[in-house]
């Protein structure tokens, strides 16, 4: 039983501790429709759960907005408290971003209305959202918009971070089809930003991340897609892979933008699919999904390459294909990636990533090469801070295993496969794959000339820097 005169200390924004009053953290709950939730609440182990168990750690307090309201009345609580707060969607990001040690989390995820808008071609998206939900939401009517390739991701990083998947090619970063957000900012204000209102802060939340505000609702633009489309796996032996990547090449220079591919370097996994003669030996897979016609003259080329172990290219759902990677990223692993973008496959760039990714230092690791031209180059590089306008590919090496194991030698691996591609890199990076271990400067490199126009937009909308648990962009001055 907690006294008026009882406290709870929770990190500050400097690092220090704060002590809140229980009384403070009671009128909190009171004024939401959501819940506050501390540690051994119903509910407080999947609130602070995320995917990365690498960088695991625990939020002192866990608010769970149902409204909009309720995040404005969350953050006005967190910036007079002076907390450190972060914002959690799917905690689906590699660097942790989405926990405040010791700190106050908001919990997105009881946002999660979705509502379809067909004749207008967009939905209106919650921002507690996974890729999931809206993926099965507009494929009831046969559209769907840029969203990534693991389905239990969260839809607002994803987006914020600039996001991309199979329909990157086609038309573009996921922030490249927001219309508009619902965004509560730092002074508790509740904006509804596009490119008339509030057009510097739409300009900025469009690869930004979340440094600008707490998002609560996304608006995005629907395609006709689905809902059936052509994808699937091929897999042939290791020994093909100089032959695979040489045709993948070929392929991405070729193919039309409703197809994209992927190349994948690994060790077999024990999956049903793989013939058990080949668990847990060296392979390369290329996954495609082409989302247009004549996909089968589109592909003849790469599955008439050398003797594919298996090839499981079908006619199948496009929420299926958009699922087909969920099992390789489970949560609860450690992972580690070192990932670059790349302004296309020279053969010293496919040389050098494939006689590395065969060094594989784990059974889960693996070595990727995602095709992203397209759409993307079309736009104008000051067409959202995602910028990265000359990217033609996304590559790196992905280190994951058990989070009971030891980990130097999976990392090692890692970082010497991503300094041996470094030097065919653009000099851009995607925000999204960052690690908590990277510095700033690797975060300015995301954004190159767009961060010094990032800093002013910060310094307009959250000058303190509430919203520092991130990739994070200083405010000007």
């Amino acid at each position: 039983m907690t006294t008026a005169t009882d406290t709870l200390d929770i990190t500050g924004l400097d690092g220090d501790q704060v002590s809140v009053p229980f009384a403070a953290l009671e009128g909190l709950a009171e004024r939401l429709d959501g819940r506050v939730l501390r540690p051994g609440d119903d509910g407080w182990d999947e609130a602070v759960r995320i995917w990365n168990a690498m960088v695991a750690t625990t939020p002192a307090v866990v608010a769970q907005p149902a409204s909009t309201a309720d995040v404005a009345a969350a953050v006005a609580f967190a910036r007079d408290h002076g907390l450190l707060t972060s914002i959690k969607g799917g905690g689906h990001n590699i660097a942790g971003t989405s926990m405040a040690p010791g700190g106050l989390t908001l919990d997105m995820s009881h946002l999660r209305d979705i509502t379809v808008d067909h004749a207008a071609r967009l939905a209106h998206v919650g921002a507690g959202c996974l890729l999931q939900d809206v993926d099965a939401a507009t494929q009831e009517h046969g559209l769907a918009t840029v969203l990534g390739f693991v389905s239990d991701t969260g839809v607002a990083g994803l987006t914020l971070g600039g996001g991309f998947g199979y329909l990157s090619r086609r038309f573009g970063w996921a922030a490249d089809n927001l219309e508009a957000v619902e965004i509560v900012t730092a002074d508790g204000m509740v904006h509804v930003a596009d490119r008339e209102r509030d057009a510097d802060l739409f300009w900025a939340i469009r690869g930004g991340g979340g440094n600008f505000g707490v998002v609560t609702r996304f608006t995005f633009r629907l395609h006709d897609v689905g809902p059936m489309i052509t994808g699937g796996l091929v897999v042939w032996s290791a020994e093909e892979a100089e032959q695979v990547l040489d045709a993948y090449r070929e392929l991405t220079e070729s193919a039309p933008r409703e197809l994209t591919a992927a190349t994948v370097i690994r060790l077999a996994p024990p999956a049903p699919f793989v013939p058990e003669e080949w668990h847990g030996k060296p392979i390369i897979g290329v996954l495609v999904c082409h989302s247009g016609t004549d996909a089968e003259a589109d592909l003849a080329a790469i599955r008439g390459v050398g003797s594919p172990i298996v090839d499981l290219v079908a006619e199948r759902r496009y929420t299926e294909q958009q699922q087909l990677m969920d099992d390789s990223e489970p949560h609860g692993l450690n992972y580690y990636w070192k990932t670059e973008f790349l302004p296309g496959l020279t053969i010293s760039f496919l040389d050098a990533f494939r006689e590395h990714a065969l060094r594989l230092t784990s059974p889960l690791s693996e070595s990727v090469l995602f095709h992203v031209s397209g759409a993307l180059n079309d736009r104008d590089d000051d067409d959202g801070a995602v910028g990265n306008r000359d990217t033609h590919f996304v590559t790196g090496f992905a280190a994951d295993w058990p989070p009971d194991a030891p980990g130097d030698e999976h990392i090692a691996w890692a970082r010497e496969g991503w300094e041996r591609i470094r030097p065919f890199s653009t000099g851009g990076n995607y925000v999204n794959f960052q690690l908590a271990e990277d510095d700033h400067t690797r975060t300015v490199g995301a954004y190159r000339r767009s961060y010094e126009r990032l800093q002013q937009v910060k310094a307009t909308y959250d000058p303190d820097n509430l919203f520092r648990v991130n990739r994070n962009i200083t405010p000007a001055g």
